[in-house]
Parts: C-alpha cells; sequence; structure tokens
C-alpha cells in the first residue's frame, strides 16, 4: 500500500501547458499522466476541430469519465495526474466524485500568453481564438480552497516545485 499516493488535476485554458506539465508531474512523482483529452467523444472531437465550442451537455460525458478514471485509481491506491480544462467549479465538483481529496494544480496565463501558445501548436484539434475566448469566459477560477494556482510564466520545473510543495514533506523533499 502507497501512504502517498494522490489523484491530481492539472486544469486551465487551452494553451496552458497541461499535458506538458502533467507529464513532468507524472515523471517526477512515478505516476501515470492521461490526458483527458484522449477521452473525448469523436463527436466532441470533431466539435471543437470545427471551431465550435463544447457546451456543458458535450463536457458531461467526458467529464464522467475522466471521473472514473480518478475513482479507479483511488481504490488500487495509485497516483495519477490527468490533465484536462475543468474550467467551471460544476466541472471540478464532477470530477471530485471521483474522488474527494482530489488534488488540484491550476495552470494561469493571460489571454495574450495562452493565444501565442495556441498559435504556435501544430496538429491539436483546439483551433481558433473564438474557442479560448469561450474558454476564458467560461473560467470559473478555483480559490486557495480549491486548488494550487502556479502561473504559466514559469518555467516547467517551477511549476512543478511549486505544487509539489504542497504535497506530503516526504514526496516534496524526495522531488527537491
Amino acid at each position: 500500500m502507497n501512504p502517498t499516493s494522490y489523484r491530481i488535476l492539472v486544469m486551465g485554458a487551452s494553451g496552458c501547458g497541461k499535458s506538458l506539465i502533467g507529464e513532468h508531474l507524472a515523471s517526477a512523482l512515478g505516476a501515470r499522466f492521461i490526458d483527458g483529452d484522449d477521452y473525448h467523444p469523436p463527436e466532441n472531437v470533431a466539435k471543437m476541430a470545427s471551431g465550435t465550442p463544447l457546451n456543458d451537455d458535450d463536457r458531461r460525458g467526458w467529464l464522467g469519465t475522466l471521473a472514473g478514471l480518478f475513482a479507479e485509481y483511488k481504490q488500487k491506491n495509485t497516483t495519477v495526474i490527468i490533465a484536462c480544462s475543468a474550467l467551471k467549479r460544476r466541472y471540478r465538483d464532477l470530477l471530485r466524485e471521483g474522488d474527494p481529496a482530489l488534488r488540484i494544480l491550476y495552470l494561469e496565463g493571460t489571454r495574450a500568453l495562452l493565444k501565442e501558445r495556441l498559435e504556435s501548436r501544430e496538429g491539436h484539434f483546439f483551433k481558433g481564438d473564438s474557442m479560448l475566448a469561450s474558454q476564458l469566459a467560461d473560467l470559473e477560477p478555483p480559490g486557495s480552497d480549491e486548488a494550487v494556482t502556479v502561473s504559466i510564466a514559469l518555467p516547467p520545473q517551477d511549476i512543478i516545485h511549486n505544487f509539489t510543495a504542497t504535497l506530503a514533506p516526504s514526496v516534496h523533499q524526495a522531488l527537491s
């Protein structure tokens, strides 16, 4: 049994680096990384690829699937990191149904920096400034009672360091 296992959500608007940070965090913790985008049903991917933002109904089943993954890893007492935009508190509440002790890392960035990063991407289904505008309009930033907020302007290793400092002291010391 692993006494310090975590279920961790890496969240934020598209372009904030959820996958990159999630992969680095998983590597640092010896955990599995799951990109939540890989669990979107084909109709959601097609909708986003056409430049149409998803609505709450589109996201409901997808978020339920991710909550199920958190529950599965909680039952195994194993650390998992899942990247998911989780823009609204009710989305995060649904994800917490998989593990009420879910740890959340919110990657916060300015619209300008997010747009710059999205424009430099190749081969991703997320398209257009209107979709970023839609995400930022939907964003309900988590408070300190819900998440650890770290600026995406920092280098990835600093983001990881700032977040792991909030985990058990033995975990943070092992990573420092």
